[in-house]
C-alpha cells in the first residue's frame, strides 16, 4: 500500500487504546520513595507546570491549548481526581488524572513522570495506584488509558504488562507545537521538526 503523506509542518502519530475490565488481583506495592498527594484544585500555573515537565519530551499539549477557564473547568470538576507525585524534598515530579465522567468509566487521563525517573521502577508504583484509586470508585466497570508511538518507547508495552488490553488503534495528525510555540523548539529531538 501506498504511504500517505503528513502535511509539513505537522506530526502523526499512531494512537493505541487499551483496556482493563476487570480489577486485578492485589499485589504488593513496589517500593518507592515517593508518595502520592492529592490536588483537589491546582491552579492553572501549577498544573501546566508540571504537566509541561513530564509531557515536553513526548510532546504533550492538548492542555495547553486551553485557557485558564477551560482547563479549570476540566482539571477542578469532582469527577476527576489528580494527584502529584511527590519526593522526600516535597518536589512534584509526576502526576496521575483519573477522569470518571464517564459512567461506570475511568479514563487514566494523564499518567507519567519526569524524565529523570523513568525506567527506575517508579512507574509500576504509580499504575498500582492508579489502579487501586481507578477500581475504588463505585460503579467503575472499566478502566481505559490511550498511548502514542510519540510516547515513552516502553509505554505501550508498559501497559499491556499492567493488565490492559488493546482494543483500538487510530492515526492522529496534528501541527507540531514546537511550531506553534506551545512547546520550546528544542523539545523532543528524537521527533524531527519538519517546518
Amino acid at each position: 500500500m501506498p504511504f500517505t503523506p503528513i502535511a509539513k509542518g505537522e506530526i502523526g502519530a499512531i494512537v493505541t487504546s487499551l483496556e482493563m475490565r476487570n480489577k486485578p488481583p492485589l499485589r504488593a506495592l513496589p517500593a518507592t520513595d515517593l508518595r502520592l498527594e492529592r490536588w483537589p484544585n491546582p491552579t492553572a500555573d501549577k498544573y501546566r507546570t508540571l504537566y509541561r515537565r513530564i509531557g515536553e519530551p513526548w510532546l504533550w499539549f492538548s492542555r495547553l491549548t486551553l485557557d485558564d477557564a477551560e482547563l479549570c473547568r476540566i482539571i477542578h470538576d469532582p469527577k476527576v481526581r489528580i494527584w502529584a507525585v511527590i519526593d522526600q524534598r516535597g518536589v512534584e515530579l509526576g502526576i496521575v488524572e483519573l477522569d470518571f465522567r464517564e459512567s461506570g468509566q475511568c479514563e487514566i487521563a494523564f499518567f507519567g513522570l519526569v524524565p529523570e525517573l523513568t525506567g527506575k521502577g517508579h512507574g509500576k508504583w504509580l499504575m498500582a495506584m492508579a489502579l487501586q484509586f481507578g477500581w475504588s470508585e463505585p460503579g467503575v466497570e472499566r478502566i481505559w488509558v490511550h498511548t502514542c508511538t510519540l510516547d515513552a518507547p516502553g509505554a505501550l508495552n508498559f501497559y499491556i504488562n499492567s493488565g490492559f488490553t488493546p482494543y483500538q488503534r487510530q492515526v492522529e495528525t496534528f501541527v507540531d507545537p514546537r511550531l506553534i510555540g506551545l512547546i520550546p523548539s528544542d523539545a523532543a529531538p528524537q521527533i524531527p521538526v519538519i517546518p
